[in-house]
């Protein structure tokens, strides 16, 4: 089952070295990503909203891989605000050490702003040690007091 970290950062400043020190992990250049807020929007026709479509598709994407809805559109926001993603796919060590590297760089906390989380039977509530996490279910995994996710999907 695949497991993805994502960590927001306040800016770009440290992405690049957080890719690379995650690439130096042994994870293939195409299960690294970052994203950032693009400076201008395509227009794709008259009735094209390109800021509101970029952030639509991308909480589409962040709930996909085991976000609630209140989180993705808390990275959404972190972008809006000048903030950069980075995000790690892999196995469950793999993963959890991409995790521990973006925390080590700054990755920052997000809040939740609707207060407690639905219960959909599939959430991970409790802080776990993801590299040791064998679990089948998905949903997401938190460590306490760290900035970057685990998203099993």
């Amino acid at each position: 089952m695949p497991k993805t970290a994502v960590g927001l950062f306040e800016n770009s400043g440290p992405v690049d070295d957080v890719v690379r020190e995650i690439e130096a992990l042994g994870f293939p250049r195409r299960e690294v990503r970052t994203l950032n807020e693009p400076a201008s929007f395509d227009v794709t026709g008259v009735m094209s909203f390109p800021r509101l479509d970029f952030e639509v598709d991308l909480i589409r994407e962040l709930t996909r891989i085991g976000a609630t809805k209140a989180e993705a559109q808390d990275y959404a926001k972190g972008l809006r605000r000048g903030g950069a993603l980075v995000f790690a796919t892999g196995s469950n060590e793999k993963v959890g050490n991409a995790a521990e590297m973006m925390n080590r760089h700054g990755a920052i906390e997000i809040e939740e702003f609707i207060g407690r989380e639905p219960n959909t039977g599939n959430v991970i509530g409790a802080p776990v040690s993801p590299a040791n996490d064998a679990s089948s279910q998905t949903g997401r995994t938190r460590q306490a007091g760290n900035g970057a996710r685990l998203f099993a999907w």
